[in-house]
């Protein structure tokens, strides 16, 4: 079984696709960080439009590094 995961917390977006819930096939992260630097900390908003930004191409990504399709994956 093949999962793909999807996680934005503050300032990352990532993705990962797992296999057999043991072994890591891709794990792609995307940080924001260099646009918060500027404000001390992390904004809300920022971090956001950023998520939205990025969640296609982390996807796709984790898709290709792991040799997936969206057919492969289970869950």
């Amino acid at each position: 079984m093949k999962v793909l995961g999807i996680e934005s917390s503050c300032d990352e977006t990532a993705a990962s696709v797992v296999e057999d819930g043991q072994r890591v096939l891709s794990n792609v992260v995307a940080s924001s960080m260099d646009l918060h630097v500027q404000y001390g900390g992390v904004v809300p908003e920022i971090a956001a439009r950023s998520h939205i930004e990025a969640i296609s191409g982390v996807v796709e990504q984790a898709l290709t590094d792991a040799k997936c399709t969206w057919d492969d994956i289970d869950a």
